[in-house]
């Protein structure tokens, strides 16, 4: 019988100089609860020595456990893993980096005793961000919360805690391209939130840049918003339509004065406009028959090269859909 209460799932790309104090923390944290938990690392193909100092973990405190992909999978496949092979009875998502404060879990378990099924962190400040960061991050989320019918909340991570019911239907939901945050909210349940200052890295760098981010919105706004296809139709319509009036301007012109329109300036202008729309038009419904083919070829999420601490070890074979 599983009596594990907590899982704490910490997903790694290149923290090696996080680790051992990430590691502390969350054992102090978890160990002041009183109650039996599990710290479920997931090495998402790290270069550095990120995996090595895990196993070492591992081998001084058995309740420290490791997943380590075969490559880099990305954060919130890394996430899904750990939400697979969690077997706490509440499983609370953190980063390596220790930006989300460790402490905040014991309020999170508060909250989730009182009845509540998702305490997610709420970021009411964010320490050590450039201001292109915290601009970005600010338009972004509320750019999300304007286009989808499901209720994300503003200023969220994936920083949170989740009863046992939650992590079961998140992982019953078997697509590519996973927003977790947003799977989260449109799974349901009572949900409440903690407000906390998020802090600097504890050393290192950004694991988002600018490429990751723009990657990261995209799947989040289609993954729960079919209003960019309906803005692509509604622009179309309003060109189309200008594009008529402006005709019936010009045959008008023509026929009835001796005004003209000279030169080829202004048709070139006017093309230029319109293919640069039906490319946009294009680029969006492109976004979404990407999404759809990756689907459609129904490959697993990850590829284990080795779990440690979950009383066996896979080596290269196992994978996950």
């Amino acid at each position: 019988m599983n009596r594990t209460r907590y899982s704490v799932v910490v997903p790694v790309y290149n923290e090696e100089e996080c680790i051992e104090e990430t590691s502390r923390r969350l054992l102090e944290v978890m160990d002041a609860t009183g109650e039996p938990f599990e710290l479920i690392f997931v090495n998402d193909g790290s270069r550095d020595r990120s995996a090595e100092l895990i196993r070492g973990l591992c081998a001084a405190d058995k309740r420290i456990k490791l997943i380590d992909f075969s490559r880099n999978f990305g954060h919130q496949i890394a996430v899904t893993a750990g939400l697979q092979h969690a077997s706490g009875q509440a499983v609370v998502l953190i980063d390596a980096d220790l930006q989300d404060p460790p402490e905040v879990i014991l309020q999170m378990i508060d909250k989730w005793k009182q009845g509540y099924d998702v305490v997610y962190g709420k970021r009411i400040q964010r320490h050590g961000e450039t201001l292109f960061k915290k601009a970005s991050a600010l338009f972004f989320y509320r750019l999300l919360h304007s286009m989808t019918n499901v209720n994300i909340p503003l200023d969220t991570g994936d920083f949170r805690l989740m009863d046992r019911k939650v992590c079961d239907a998140l992982n019953g939901l078997k697509e590519q391209n996973r927003f977790i945050r947003g799977l989260v909210s449109w799974v349901g349940f009572k949900q409440t939130p903690v407000e906390y200052e998020r802090q600097e890295r504890f050393a290192g760098t950004t694991k988002y840049p600018l490429r990751k981010m723009v990657k990261f919105a995209l799947d989040g706004i289609t993954s729960f918003s079919y209003k960019p296809l309906r803005l692509a139709s509604y622009l179309g319509f309003t060109v189309s339509a200008a594009s008529f009036l402006y005709l019936l301007i010009v045959l008008y012109q023509k026929l009835f004065t001796t005004t003209t329109l000279p030169g080829w300036s202004s048709i070139v202008a006017v093309n230029l406009l319109f293919n640069g729309i039906v490319l946009i038009i294009l680029g969006i419904i492109g976004e979404y028959i990407g999404r759809i083919y990756d689907e459609s070829k129904n490959r697993p999420l990850y590829i284990l090269n080795d779990k440690v601490g979950f009383g066996y070890e896979d080596n290269g074979t196992d994978s996950q859909d």
